[in-house]
């Protein structure tokens, strides 16, 4: 599955999010890293979304 993403630019590196996702973002020092920070983001929501369906 495919999620947007969006990255900005910042005085520290990057910060990316994924706004169909609330809260999920991360950060990185180029947009490489922060693009690859941001996929782990997005498996650790999803797959804690997944657990938390399981306990209602």
């Amino acid at each position: 599955m495919r999620y947007l993403v969006k990255l900005e630019k910042t005085e520290e590196g990057y910060t990316i999010w994924c706004p169909s996702l609330p809260g999920c973002w991360s950060q990185g020092d180029t947009e490489e890293e922060a693009l690859d920070n941001i996929k782990d983001a997005i498996q650790c929501y999803l797959e804690t979304m997944e657990e938390f369906k399981q306990l209602l």
